[in-house]
């Protein structure tokens, strides 16, 4: 495959279990750091297509690496894993132009695909994130009737943590017009005006789509 990753955490035993599964499935692993100034420099240094963060570790987080990469405009691509499963969390992480958040707990099973997604310039989240965030999510969402066709559509996709670029090649539209479908909806819907608000309400009610 010969994907370029830097992989960073501050527990050994993770770090190198997920190194050895990654070079194991063809993937270049060109380095490796225990604490974020080092995963950083790395990062700066040898410019990986995607590397892989701890979220908490010494001296830099991994949200504080990928706000610092989207900061500098770094080609390198984010994917966090973490045991975090505040929606506050989360937030950020979307923010921070991290393209995977993936839970510890299911890192080995979901990372090969999360790669991929990226890869393929899409973004991936753990469906399972959905779970632990802060919501009832045993109804159906109030106000999703009146959203048409056409939203619903727009809907489905970014719950597949789609950017508006992918969306407007998938339906042959305009990225312009994909964000407007975004205002309608973040209108109908009686959400928050912030950027991530829409993402985490598709997330969490997937299974309504």
């Amino acid at each position: 495959m010969n994907t370029n990753i830097v992989i960073a955490d501050d527990h050994p035993l993770m770090l190198r279990g997920l190194t050895d599964f990654l070079t194991n499935k063809g993937f270049n692993i060109i380095g490796s750091a225990e604490d974020g100034k080092a995963a950083y420099n790395l990062i700066i240094k040898l410019e990986p297509e995607i590397a892989i963060l701890d979220i908490r570790m010494p001296f830099k987080t991994g949200l504080e690496i990928a706000e610092a990469c989207k900061k500098h405009n770094l080609p390198t691509k984010i994917i966090l894993i973490t045991f975090d499963k505040e929606e506050e969390v989360y937030d950020q992480a979307i923010q921070s132009g991290v393209y995977g958040y993936i839970l510890k707990e299911f890192a080995v099973e979901e990372i090969e695909t999360c790669i991929q997604h990226v890869l393929d310039g899409k973004r991936y989240f753990s469906e399972e994130i959905a779970s632990y965030l802060n919501h009832n999510n045993n109804a159906r969402p109030k106000n999703l009737g009146l959203l048409t066709k056409s939203e619903l559509r727009i809907v489905r996709l970014i719950s597949e943590s789609k950017t508006s670029q992918i969306i407007a090649e998938e339906l042959s539209i305009s990225v312009r017009t994909v964000d407007k479908h975004r205002s309608n909806i973040v209108s109908k819907l009686n959400l928050d005006k912030k950027p991530t608000s829409l993402a985490i309400w598709a997330t969490v009610n997937k299974e309504f789509l």
